[in-house]
This record gives structure tokens, sequence and C-alpha cells, in this order.
């Protein structure tokens, strides 16, 4: 057993977290759970695309534990991120509204003023949610909400602990020169980023979320354990390499530029995301070693689709698009939730779900009404086979506005528009065509009419993400 750190949960935290836990006891709590509050772990890789796990269908990726994981609990088919890049994904998540509500709706600089975006205080996260109920609120990994170094570091958002990177920029290499321990750098000393060599920061989050899980293994914990794998730049060290090798696989030379690639480009990815899979399959054998499995949802999913693939892997599932598109490729990601004994092992759920139900799902799990506002809806009566009692939404909506211009989505039921900038609209039926290949908008004028009025209707306007062209060069 590690030894355990007091740095992870100072002895007045404890006590502050039971206070809290008495106050949200005595007021806005429904009725408890099935079982006393879960523990909380939410495991996001990073530019995963739904077909790149063995559960969606991959067939040259060795995904054993997340297979098992999806084995244990319950695949959701139809899942989505919060955006169709990293940035407002997170944001989503965190807020539990959709882009057309959140407070950052791109990546940084794809901004009127070509200024970042951060959170601000009185957004209210899910992390602070928690809070109310006694929650010790851990971030590993990539945060970026934070660009500015101002309102929005995870400790001012209802983390009590934080390790890894601040910004987009500093998770774009994995031998990175520092990464940071709460609001202090921690520097690495021999770690080279252009030359590969030093500690891979992948594994640094990896004993670093191991740790929190059980240094708080006595209370009520939610860890977002927010993975940079399989994202650019694609590195791995060797040992991750070897199964994929001597593979008669199509050669993909890459070539370092911004991102310190690995030479080859399909064995390197492979091999990425087996290492996220071994690494997820060391919390779960951490979870049951400390008998913290049947207490304990575990979620894994992806900010994203793939970026990386060109067919070979055929990493977007056999969907239309990948990152940067409001196809299904590019938003409807794989998801799995685990909670041993609550959730069905081997089971499928078809509800239509997305990131911003994350928040008032973790408010249900810990008795509390939601007191941010929220575009989402739990999604807890279907992890407990409850469909009877699970809500449905309206629609699902998404803007994205880089290089392209602005594009909008809406799903409404099986219906999805899409809207390009100074394109037509396109409509889909996705029980009958998931990968959007037939455009029905002569056929269906009235189905385009309604989703075209949720289109209108869904978003707030945002001074920084306007739905006109952003000029870079300006």
């Amino acid at each position: 057993m590690r030894n355990l750190l007091s740095i992870w949960v100072p002895y007045p935290l404890l006590f502050s977290g039971f206070t809290l836990l008495a106050l949200a006891l005595s007021c806005q709590q429904k009725a408890d759970p099935l079982k006393a509050r879960p523990n909380i772990i939410y495991i996001m890789a990073d530019d995963l695309g739904y077909g790149d796990v063995g559960f969606n269908g991959q067939e040259h990726i060795q995904t054993p534990r997340i297979d098992q994981l999806a084995s244990e609990g319950m695949v959701f088919t139809q899942h989505y991120a919060g955006s169709t890049v990293c940035g407002p994904s997170r944001s989503v998540l965190l807020t539990g509204q959709h882009t057309g509500r959140t407070r950052v709706r791109g990546n940084p600089t794809w901004t009127r003023s070509g200024q970042p975006v951060d959170l601000l205080p009185q957004d209210v996260t899910v992390a602070e949610e928690l809070k109310r109920a006694g929650y010790v609120n851990g971030i590993v990994g990539k945060w970026g909400m934070d660009e500015t170094f101002t309102t929005a570091h995870p400790l001012d958002q209802g983390f009590d602990y934080f390790y890894g990177y601040r910004t987009h920029v500093e998770a774009h290499h994995y031998y990175p020169e520092f990464l940071w321990r709460n609001k202090e750098k921690v520097l690495l000393e021999g770690n080279v980023p252009n030359q590969k060599i030093g500690a891979y920061s992948h594994d640094l989050i990896t004993e670093e979320s191991l740790k929190f899980i059980e240094a708080n293994q006595d209370t009520s914990f939610f860890l977002m354990l927010s993975y940079t794998l399989p994202h650019y730049e694609l590195t791995v060290p060797e040992d991750s390499k070897k199964p994929y090798l001597n593979r008669d696989w199509p050669k993909r030379e890459m070539k370092p530029g911004h991102y310190y690639h690995d030479e080859a480009g399909n064995v390197t990815y492979a091999g990425m995301v087996s290492r996220l899979d071994r690494d997820v399959g060391r919390v779960m054998d951490l979870l049951d070693e400390l008998e913290l499995a049947e207490n304990t949802l575990v979620i894994f999913t992806s900010d994203n689709g793939p970026v990386y693939d060109n067919g070979f892997f055929k990493s977007n599932g056999g969907l239309r698009g990948m990152k940067r598109d409001l196809y299904e490729g590019g938003i409807r990601v794989p998801f799995v939730a685990r909670w041993k004994d609550t959730i069905r092992a081997g089971s499928v759920s078809n509800h239509v779900s997305a990131f911003w139900d994350f928040l008032p799902t973790a408010c249900e799990l810990a008795g509390l009404e939601p007191e941010a506002p929220t575009t989402g809806l739990s999604y807890l009566p279907s992890l407990l086979g409850d469909t009877d009692n699970q809500s449905e939404h309206e629609y699902l909506y998404w803007e994205f506005n880089e290089a392209k211009g602005p594009m909008q989505a809406v799903r409404s039921g099986a219906w999805k528009v899409v809207k390009q900038f100074q394109k037509p609209p396109e409509l889909y039926h996705l029980e009958s065509d998931p990968r959007e290949t037939r455009n029905l908008v002569q056929e269906k004028p009235e189905v385009l009419r309604r989703l075209n009025e949720m289109l209108q209707t869904a978003r707030t306007p945002h001074e920084e993400f306007p739905l006109e062209r952003i000029d870079r060069n300006k």
C-alpha cells in the first residue's frame, strides 16, 4: 500500500467536509440514492474516438481493461461530448450547460478579441455542487480552464486538489519541463520536451490519481481524471509500442513540428491508447484492493472525436466526421459507467445523453438539487435501470467556431440538423442513417423548420463567441 501524503487531505479540510455534510443533510437534499453517497471517478480521455475501444468495435488496438469496465457496467451508445474540441467540452462538463450557454465556447484565441475566455467566480461547477455534500474533490491531468491565470484555477472552482497541466498549450507535450501541484509549479528535472526524455507526464498523472484515491478512501470523493492520451503529440514509451511493432500495418510517417511526434504514427497511436487502457485498469484494481468498487461510480469517456486516424483504425466508429466537425464522428463519444452491484453488469443503454448531463447526475447521486443553472438532465435513472423515470431531452445543442466559420447542430429525437457557415442546412434521421449520408431537407420541411427554431433559440449571446467568422489575423 502506498504511503499517504498529508498534502491530500489536511485535517481542517476533513472537518470542513463533515460540517458541509451536516449542512447538506439539513437542507436542499432530495431522497438518498439507493446507496450511501458514492465516490465518483470521471475518467476522460483526450481525442479518443467512438470506435477506438474494443466494446465499440475496435479491431486493431487492444483495450482489454476498458472492455472489462464495459462488461462490468453499462455502455451508453448515444452519449455526446460537450463540444468537438477540448476547451468548451470541459466547460460544458463542469458547468452543466451546453455550448450555447456555457462560459467557454471555444478554444483559446478563437474569440472575437483574440484573448482567451476563462471561467469566472460566478460560474458554478460540479465540484462546487459536490462540496455542499461534503465531497473532497480532485482533478488530476489537463485542466485548460485557466488560460489567463486569473479567476479559474481549479482551487477557485470547487476543487481541493489539482495536479497536472493548467493550460492547453502546456498539455501539448508529454515530457514537459514542469507540471502544477495546486498553485505551485513542479519542475521535472531531466525532462527535455523536444528530445522526449525524462518522465512521461501520463505516468505521473496516473500515479497522482492513485494517491488521491488511496488518501481519500475513508471519505466521499470526486476525482476528475482528465487524461491527455491520445491527443497530439504522438509519442509513447517503447514498452507500449511492442505489441504492435511486427504487425502488417500501413506505414504512416509523422514529422515533428510544434508537436514532437514519434515517427511511426500508427504504432505510436495504438501504443498510446493501450497505455491509457492499462492505467484505467490500474484505477480499477486499486478500487478492488481498497474494497471501494461497490461504493464508487466510475465513468469512462472522451472529450470529443478523434483527430489522428485517416481511416485505418476507424476511430470514429464508421460515423461521419472527426474532431472539429459537428457530425456524429466529432461529438459522439465512447461512454461506460461501472458501479459494482448497483449498475447491472453487461448492460447497454440507448438513452441520448451529453456532457451537460453530468452535473445534475452528480447532484442526484449526492442527494442535492443543483444550484447551478443547467441545461442537463440526470441520467442516474438509466444507470439504475429505471428507464420509466428517465427524463428525455427535447433537444441537444452544439455550436463551434474556428477556421471553417461558425457551425451549429441540434439533435431532437432521432432528427438532427447541421448548419455550417454560408451553407444550406442539412437534415438527417439518425435511427435510419447514423452515418449521416442522406440529407432529408427536401423531404421533411416541417421537421427542418422545427429544428431550425431550436437553433435560433437555444443559445444566449456571448460577446466573445459570436456566430460570425472570426478573423485571427486582425
